[in-house]
């Protein structure tokens, strides 16, 4: 049986991903900063909870001490993510972001995948086949981002695209340093979800297709990659 936790997993992508992983057969466990939310959606799935804060070292702590006591873990997807918008939902953008709205953002998007991957590390170092997932974005593509004739040249935000930049070089040095774990980025695409204001053009069930897919691969899979549904991706 494949033990999975999902940060960030009450709702949007990653209740999405869990529902899919549950279906395959794995038994998932429902991160979420909110208590009640996240009982409610692991209840809804069929799902395990465990209250998982990215940016709060107790709870990361903690919630790694509850799956080394239920067994382990065999695959960790680093869901959790967000992105600074103002009340009308534009993004800060060269001429206004702010040094507190980029760590605001790091602090999730970068630190708390950080944060995670150091708690539960000796857990995967422990599983048969252990897997990684960091969802990222194609936002954090410098080649897309600098190409003039690529959509995503005229995403105009800071803190986001940056912070995801940072996260695929995490999963580069990781995947180094760890050649027996399979640890890969991917780009869900842009998704209907409460993390852009619900502007997204994708379902979340597109969306969650390339980390489901990434989360069910064996020992001799890519490692240190960046992926969309399509295929790999230009850093």
């Amino acid at each position: 049986m494949t033990t999975t936790l999902i940060t960030g997993a009450n709702k949007g992508l990653g209740f999405e991903t869990a529902r899919r992983l549950i279906a395959a057969g794995h038994t998932v466990y429902v991160g979420a900063r909110d208590a009640e939310r996240g009982r409610r959606a692991a209840d809804e799935l069929g799902a395990r909870f465990v209250q998982l804060d990215v940016t709060d070292d107790a709870s990361v702590e903690a919630a790694a001490k509850t799956l080394d006591a239920a067994g382990g873990l065999d695959v960790l997807i680093n869901n959790a993510g967000i992105e600074t918008r103002t009340e009308d939902n534009s993004v800060p953008v060269a001429a206004t972001v702010t040094a507190d709205q980029m760590r605001t953002t790091f602090e999730t998007n970068v630190f708390g995948v950080v944060r995670v991957l150091h708690a539960f590390l000796p857990l995967l170092q422990r599983s048969a086949a252990p897997v990684v997932v960091n969802v990222s974005s194609g936002l954090g593509s410098l080649t897309h981002l600098s190409d003039p004739d690529h959509p995503a040249h005229f995403y105009p935000g800071i803190a986001y695209p940056t912070s995801k930049t940072a996260v695929n070089m995490l999963t580069v040095q990781f995947a180094k340093a760890f050649p027996a774990m399979r640890i890969n980025s991917v780009e869900p695409g842009f998704t209907k979800t409460d993390l852009n204001g619900n502007t997204g053009t994708q379902t979340v069930a597109e969306g969650a297709e390339i980390i489901v897919r990434m989360a069910q691969v064996g020992p001799d899979g890519p490692t240190g990659g960046f992926f969309d549904a399509k295929g790999p991706l230009s850093w």
